[in-house]
């Protein structure tokens, strides 16, 4: 079957979709089935540090791998590696077990980053070099946003219904996981099909011994570019922060509430309402961009983002909490897109673009794991409070990175360097 980029773009936003909505069930119960099985939040950022950890050392790898042998059978992998982890999860009662979990998910993260981005981009670009990218990439924001408001939503229902009897109602959103995952197995490998004149080597074996080659020349181009350089950074900080509202929302909705189950039946529509905000601040992306241009978009939406944290920071009741997060959520969706955008544009050589792409997550998730140690031990230590607040100021610093980038955007080509 001959697609054209109306199909393509189907395909693209429905393969998101079913990568978010399973991500959607488990946001309003992770954090909350951590505590509840005995571990504090310096133990979480370590249990999320060793996710990133994973990722760290597999982010380039995979990527190259993906250039190498085609982005279907990577995210085929990765959907397995994501299945093993969260049937892990379901029984997993101490930090050890926990810990292998992080490492399988990190994984299936680091298998999955940009495959299927990367696969959306060449595919419509082939179809039409002239194609807008950002409007595909913010309706991809946009089904995250709903995806995931939709899964949390249903996670929400399945904690206060508890369909299945004997079992922990924080657990019951993991058992429709297991099953959601078969579905997006099957889809990717019926959906998702590629030239495969567009894969640098045949076979596993030649494709594994391509991977330093690919890597090596995706971090030369990285390194002998300005706007690539500055991307990569905010990612960092970006992921050093994140832990100020992803990791730390529930703990200070907990504190203010009464009872995990209870924080847990709040946080389903929290999170629902959260990132429905998010789609629609991503679907806002391309009148914003051509307004104003990526560069300030991005910068104005990174100090936006600091301001929303500091709102769940200080917010006195539930309530606050609440309306803080949504905000945060609202932008976080809205920024996403941007950054995309200018990163896919960066890219000359569309034989390396998942590796570059890979290379700008390997940034946020060394963040990450960074950011959850540093920021879980800080509220372990000082105050929830005070966590935040730090994180907060992190997430605001990188906006000048965005302006440099926009300006370097117009003059800079990142040529792809000729391996030896």
């Amino acid at each position: 079957m001959t697609l054209d980029a109306r199909s393509v773009l189907r395909r693209f936003l429905l393969l998101r979709g079913l990568r978010w909505f399973p991500t959607g069930l488990l946001i309003p119960v992770l954090v909350l089935l951590l505590l509840e099985r005995g571990l504090t939040l310096g133990q979480i950022g370590l249990v999320f540090a060793a996710q990133g950890f994973m990722v760290l050392v597999l982010e380039l790898p995979t990527g190259g791998l993906a250039d190498a042998i085609g982005r279907r059978p990577v995210l085929l992998v990765a959907t397995i590696f994501e299945t093993a982890a969260i049937a892990l999860l379901i029984v997993a009662d101490s930090l050890p077990m926990l810990a292998v979990v992080a490492g399988l998910q990190g994984i299936y993260r680091a298998l999955e980053s940009g495959p299927l981005d990367a696969w959306y981009v060449d595919t419509v670009q082939a179809l039409d070099p002239d194609a807008d990218i950002e409007r595909g990439l913010s309706g991809g924001g946009v089904v995250i946003g709903v995806a995931i408001g939709a899964g949390s939503l249903v996670s929400s229902l399945l904690v206060a219904v508890h369909p299945i009897p004997g079992v922990d109602p924080l657990v019951t959103p993991l058992v429709a996981v297991l099953a959601l995952r078969a579905l997006e197995f099957g889809a990717i490998a019926g959906l998702l099909t590629e030239h495969r004149a567009g894969i640098r080597s045949p076979g596993w074996r030649g494709a594994v011994s391509g991977v330093p080659v690919i890597v090596g020349a995706a971090i030369a181009a990285v390194r002998g570019s300005r706007v690539l350089l500055s991307l990569v950074l905010v990612d960092f900080l970006w992921g050093f922060g994140l832990t100020a509202f992803e990791l730390f929302t529930p703990a200070k909705l907990g504190t203010v509430v009464d009872g995990a189950d209870r924080a847990a039946a709040l946080l389903g529509p929290t999170s629902s309402g959260a990132w429905l905000g998010a789609a629609g601040g991503a679907a806002l992306i391309p009148v914003l961009s051509r307004r104003w241009g990526p560069g300030w978009t991005g910068a104005v939406l990174r100090v936006a983002q600091g301001l929303t944290v500091l709102g769940i920071a200080f917010a006195a009741g539930p309530v606050g909490v609440i309306i803080a997060y949504v905000f945060t959520m609202g932008v976080n969706g809205a920024a996403n897109p941007v950054h995309e955008g200018m990163l896919h544009r960066a890219v000359v050589d569309p034989g390396m673009r998942t590796t570059v792409v890979s290379a700008n997550s390997l940034t946020a998730q060394t963040g990450g794991m960074l950011g959850g140690i540093a920021l879980g031990t800080l509220a372990d230590v000082a105050s929830l409070t005070t966590g935040i607040v730090v994180g907060a100021i992190i997430l605001a610093a990188p906006a000048p990175l965005y302006l440099l980038a926009g300006r370097g955007a117009g003059s800079e080509e990142t040529e792809a360097p000729t391996p030896d």
